[in-house]
């Protein structure tokens, strides 16, 4: 997927970069803030080719609903999974994962994120420019 056809595709903003706990270009648009009915923030994260973020936690889970793209999965002990438009993720609590585009293509993701997310180390770059 090209930034010309993630614009044309899209149906949220790109957002604001997000400058912590990421490698690359990303950007996050918080799309669901409330606390009420369901304190369960929704961020739409749009991933340039070759950024992710870095190892992590949710202390009650995550479900991410992948909206263009291409991009990859990976929980701790386990091979990555590569994610297209339409996969959804159901990510256990406590679970140390990370998520991020391809070399060469943008990702686009809804990140559903109830509770307390622990940010941990970078994936290193080596070992992802091998996927």
């Amino acid at each position: 997927m090209t930034k010309e056809d993630l614009s044309n595709s899209t149906i949220f903003e790109l957002g604001n970069k997000v400058e912590e706990n990421f490698i690359g270009d990303a950007y996050l648009n918080m799309i669901y803030m409330d606390k009420e009915p369901i304190d369960a923030p929704i961020g739409n994260v749009t991933f340039a080719p070759g950024s992710r973020n870095n190892w992590h936690s949710h202390q009650i889970g995550q479900v991410l609903l992948v909206t263009g793209g291409e991009g990859w999965y990976q929980e701790e002990g386990k091979a990555a999974q590569l994610l297209k438009k339409g996969d959804v993720v159901n990510i256990p609590a406590n679970v140390k994962h990370w998520h991020g585009a391809t070399m060469d293509s943008w990702f686009v993701h809804l990140a559903i994120s109830p509770g307390q997310t622990e940010w941990l180390e970078p994936v290193d770059d080596a070992w992802y420019s091998k996927l």
